[in-house]
């Protein structure tokens, strides 16, 4: 009582004391509405523009798939953008890995069959591209129905805790989302993106020799490196393809004997590391649900192979991008590490190299990759040439 006393005056000065009372009673009362409304403004602004761009995204998709299309049409692709995949029940973690495969299977079988309807007369290339492409436009989409539920959950609770949460994700959200918008034109073009490292390393490695499909979209070539027979293999491209490594590499090793199994592929990197750096690990270097790493390990162990790793880093929305000029520069460097990792096995024996990530944008063989380099360095070009355009702008 003595320290408000000297804060508002004596202690007969009951205005004062009022006075006091009123201020901090409507503070309290009014200060939380008013941060609320002002971070919904921001968040209703987020919402408003993550549909914005998932709305360009789908009428992207409607005219890669026709340049006059009809009501009908536009309908189909809106309905597919609501296309959801279910995950396995995995309380009992016996058989998982059969749950996900069929589950992945049943997916890709669905995007197969609904492009060919809507895309019939499209080559194999133009509808692998398009279902890459509504892969991302699907994901577009799905980030911003979540983030407008969010932002009327809100509204409906007044909840300013559910609010700060979203706001403080708010900077990644729009980064991922900022990146999938970007990726799903790159992806749909038939664009080499940043995830194409590794089927670039092994398009260089193939050189001029004919592959075969050994797996679901997995092309392979015998060639030899320093002396050592290796299967290289990757997605069949210039499609954009991801395949079923781990069922090739299955294939490839019950009739051959294997010394090594090498993967190549591209790798999330921590902030403050740089973009095309490169590390060297054990194990399979795949992403995804593990499927197809599954096998690969499951028949590495039977077997007792080496697993030998190596990774591309760069950051995660920079592999849905076309492919950065580091990245690509990245592809000499990637394959002296995969002849230092055959150094560790004898001469003449036998060594599964691995090229993992989409193809989109990188085909079968060297001169394919070649032409993909030059993509990108013709790409690189162009973007800092605009955003040199745009430092000069007066305005």
């Amino acid at each position: 009582m003595d320290i408000l006393s000297q804060l508002i005056g004596t202690g007969d000065n009951w205005t004062s004391w009022l006075f006091f009372l009123v201020f901090w009673g409507i503070f309290f009362f009014f200060y939380p509405r008013l941060m609320l409304t002002q971070i919904m403004w921001k968040i209703e602004r987020t919402a408003e523009e993550l549909e914005a761009m998932a709305d360009e995204t789908k009428k992207f998709m409607v005219l890669q798939v026709s340049k006059n299309p009809d009501k009908k049409l536009r309908d189909s692709v809106a309905n597919f953008f609501e296309f959801f995949t279910i995950t396995p029940v995995s309380l009992d973690p016996y058989g998982i890995v059969k749950k996900f495969e069929l589950v992945i299977q049943n997916e890709k079988e669905r995007f197969h069959y609904f492009v060919n309807q809507v895309a019939p007369d499209a080559d194999p290339e133009r509808k692998a591209n398009i279902e890459m492409g509504f892969a991302g436009g699907i994901e577009m989409y799905t980030i911003a129905k979540i983030i407008r539920h969010y932002v009327e959950l809100i509204k409906e609770t007044k909840s300013y805790q559910i609010a700060l949460i979203i706001q403080m994700q708010l900077p990644l959200i729009e980064k991922i989302a900022k990146a999938v918008y970007e990726g799903t034109k790159s992806l749909a073009r038939g664009e080499p993106v940043g995830d194409g490292l590794g089927p670039l390393v092994i398009a260089t490695l193939m050189g001029d020799k004919k592959s075969e499909e050994i797996e679901e979209d997995i092309i392979m070539t015998e060639v030899a490196i320093d002396g050592r027979k290796c299967f290289v293999m990757k997605a069949r491209g210039p499609g954009g393809r991801l395949g079923r490594p781990g069922k090739a590499v299955e294939k490839i090793m019950k009739k051959h004997k294997i010394a090594r199994i090498i993967t190549i592929d591209a790798a999330a990197k921590l902030e403050g590391e740089k973009t095309g750096s490169i590390a060297e690990g054990v194990g399979v270097a795949m992403g995804g649900p593990g499927v197809e790493r599954s096998y690969i390990e499951d028949i590495a162990v039977r077997t007792s192979t080496p697993l030998d790793s190596v990774i591309v880093k760069m950051k995660s929305e920079e592999a849905i991008l076309p492919m950065k000029k580091e990245i690509k520069d990245a592809v000499p460097l990637a394959i002296d590490r995969i002849k230092e990792a055959l150094k560790r096995t004898k001469k003449g024996e036998s060594v599964i190299i691995v090229g993992v990530g989409n193809t989109s944008g990188v085909g079968n063989n060297a001169k394919a990759a070649k032409e993909a380099a030059k993509w990108v360095d013709d790409f690189d070009r162009k973007t800092k040439r605009e955003k040199k355009s745009k430092k000069r702008l007066p305005f």
